[in-house]
């Protein structure tokens, strides 16, 4: 048995944010073999949901790595089976951080997202994501539990970001990880999750040896997934930081089946 994790965005997806003929035929070849295919996104759960079936991907072997490995979820059984939360008492110390620097700042419920306003990032986030909106300007008022992550958004200044990021980063220490899945956002989730992480806790879960696991991904938040895989798969298109920790760089980018060449190969598929 083989263990595939991949990113959804720039991986996965093409430019279109669909999954390929061709890719979808190699995705089918794979599990048809018996082999586990673990869908790995910074999206929370429904929204990896919705990717999956507009896919078309029914078949059973299928799991979920959402909101950067802070929810693994079985597909076959409808269940989760790793739940890494933040502390509900961050929320606040993170949103009060955020508003000194004018930043963006949002989280989840298992249903929708929660903004403290429907302002330009949330417009833009849901372009793609497609839950619904919660405005709640405390986001902690619209909480009853932990969040799996939070998310920083600034589309215009980077800078900020980097500055909210430094800002938090004494206190962070043990608690909360911070990374960036793109220049324009930055994740916020428990200090032990991470892709990284639901992969070793993966290939635990199903006796798998570390050398039989493949990740495949493009940006930063995708990194500690490659170094915990056997194989570590980055991405024509990815950062220049993914390519230099990757064991293998695909031929082709994300809009012309990369990954699905690139496993064929090393699969001799």
């Amino acid at each position: 048995m083989k263990l595939l994790f991949t990113d959804l965005d720039g991986t996965l997806l093409n430019n279109d944010s669909q999954v390929s003929p061709g890719t979808k035929a190699f995705l089918d070849d794979f599990l048809q073999a018996g082999n586990k295919l673990i869908l790995s996104s910074g999206r929370p759960l429904l929204s990896i949901l919705e990717v999956k079936e507009k896919a078309g991907l029914t078949q059973p072997g299928i799991f979920l790595t959402c909101s950067n490995g802070a929810l693994i979820y079985d597909c076959d059984r409808s269940c989760s089976v790793l739940e890494k939360r933040l502390s509900l008492s961050y929320v606040p110390y993170l949103q009060q951080q955020a508003d000194k620097y004018h930043l963006h700042i949002q989280t989840y419920r298992t249903d929708a997202i929660v903004s403290p306003a429907e302002d330009e990032e949330i417009q833009y986030y849901r372009r793609k994501i497609h839950l619904p909106l919660i405005v709640s300007p405390v986001l902690r008022d619209a909480l009853t539990e932990g969040p799996f992550k939070m998310l920083a958004i600034s589309l215009h200044d980077h800078d900020k970001l980097e500055a909210f990021r430094n800002s938090i980063s004494g206190w962070a220490e043990n608690k909360v990880r911070t990374i960036y899945s793109n220049d324009m956002y930055l994740e916020l989730f428990d200090w032990n999750a991470g892709k990284g992480s639901a992969v070793r806790f993966l290939c635990d879960y199903f006796h798998v040896p570390a050398s039989d696991s493949y990740a495949a991904g493009d940006a930063d938040n995708d990194i500690s997934m490659l170094m915990a895989a056997g194989t570590g798969i980055a991405m024509q298109n990815a950062a220049d930081s993914v390519k230099q920790r990757a064991d293998v760089i695909t031929v082709l980018d994300n809009h012309h089946d990369g990954l699905a060449d690139t496993m064929r190969r090393l699969l001799c598929m």
